[in-house]
């Protein structure tokens, strides 16, 4: 799991600048749309609208433009039909790619993220040939450093968490889709300074790569995730410590 914490640590401080935020507001937005549609306008009676209205807190983002997605899927306002679905694919040195996207039109989606893997010096691949080598887990972060830290993960495991990795300045809860939830409210009665807290595809096993093939395929990641109709980007490289600080040092 140690690639999903590298990787999820380069995307946290990206989200963090003010340009990328109206996007990130728009993503989070068609996320309530769909969950409204599957589930109804109700966080109380509705599990996955109330965690990506937890994302949304999370993320600072507005309440009116919380409210203006609900009543848009309630029908309250117009709007085209999105539909969700996932590709796949490989980047450079064989990495696994999972893209999961939200759009109203399937096919000009489709067609934008192929060219993005062929520029990116990557392919696309059929449906299961990567979906395998991912399994849906809960993940919680959670802003923490030494004993407080290990305090936390401890916490952690005592509420029905599977697994808890500490990294410098955070740590990382893994639960259960299902159990997601009750861990996170757990950790948040402790006073817990949770960051964030989603259902997300871990790899079961991950490549690790030389330089140039890292560059690569931050750049095609990078790319990937900048495409409004893309939700979430899922991959199996572990990027080494070595490779990963002179590549933040080079950005």
């Amino acid at each position: 799991m140690s690639g999903h914490s590298k990787w999820s640590t380069i995307k946290r401080a990206k989200g963090a600048a003010d340009a990328r935020r109206g996007q990130m507001f728009t993503k989070l937005a068609k996320e309530i749309m769909l969950a409204v549609r599957d589930g109804g306008p109700s966080p109380e009676q509705n599990y996955r609208l109330r965690l990506v209205m937890q994302k949304c807190k999370d993320a600072n983002m507005p309440s009116e433009n919380i409210e203006r997605a609900i009543r848009r899927a309630s029908g309250e306002s117009g709007g085209a039909a999105m539909v969700e679905a996932t590709f796949e694919g490989y980047a450079s040195g064989g990495v696994a790619v999972l893209v999961q996207v939200v759009t109203d039109n399937r096919n000009r989606t489709l067609q934008d993220i192929r060219n993005i893997f062929s520029r990116g010096n990557g392919s696309m691949a059929e449906a299961g040939a990567v979906a395998w080598m991912f399994e849906a887990k809960g993940v919680v972060t959670v802003e923490a450093a030494g004993s407080e830290a290990e305090d936390i993960a401890l916490s952690a495991i005592d509420a029905g968490a599977e697994d808890v990795k500490i990294e410098s300045g955070f740590l990382e809860v893994y639960t259960t889709p299902d159990s997601l939830e009750s861990v996170r409210e757990s950790l948040e009665h402790l006073g817990a300074a949770i960051s964030s807290a989603e259902v997300s595809m871990l790899p079961n096993t991950t490549l690790q790569l030389d330089e140039e093939d890292a560059r690569r395929v931050l750049k095609l990641l990078d790319r990937l995730e900048e495409m409004d109709d893309v939700q979430k980007v899922y991959s199996n490289v572990d990027f080494s410590e070595e490779v990963l600080a002179r590549l933040q040092a080079q950005a």
